[in-house]
C-alpha cells in the first residue's frame, strides 16, 4: 500500500483557489501530525502547513491567511485549501506525517501547482 498519494493540483490564476487532497495509510494519519511540503524549482522542500491529530494547525508566514489545513479522521485525508493564489506558490506539493522536524513515510509523488500572473 502507498502510504500517501497526493492529488488536486493544476493550472489555476492568481487570485484563484485549489483544494488538495492527500489520503494517507490509516497508520500513518491516526498516530502523528500531517503536513504540506512544497518545493518550488530550484528550490529546498519546505513545509507549509501543519495539523496536529487533535486539529492544531499552523502555518508558514509566506501562506498564513491564504492556506487552510484540515484533515478527516473518517477517510485518513489531509486537505489544503489554498486561497488567493500567487505565482509564488507555483511548487509540486506533498504531504508527509510529522514528529517534530522528522517525517515519518516515504514521499508520495506530490501534486504540481502552477499558478499563472
Amino acid at each position: 500500500q502507498v502510504p500517501l498519494v497526493e492529488s488536486g493540483g493544476g493550472l489555476v490564476q492568481a487570485g484563484g483557489s485549489l483544494r488538495l487532497s492527500c489520503a494517507a495509510s490509516r497508520s500513518i494519519f491516526s498516530a502523528n501530525a500531517m503536513g504540506w511540503y512544497r518545493q518550488a524549482p530550484g528550490k529546498r522542500r519546505e513545509l507549509v502547513a501543519k495539523i496536529t491529530t487533535g486539529g492544531d494547525a499552523n502555518y508558514a508566514d509566506s501562506v498564513k491567511g491564504r492556506f487552510t489545513i484540515s484533515r478527516d479522521a473518517a477517510k485518513n485525508t489531509v486537505f489544503l485549501q489554498m486561497n488567493s493564489l500567487k505565482p509564488e506558490d507555483t511548487a509540486v506539493y506533498y504531504c508527509n506525517a510529522v514528529r517534530g522536524t522528522m517525517t515519518m513515510a516515504s514521499w508520495g509523488k506530490g501534486t504540481l501547482v502552477t499558478v499563472s500572473s
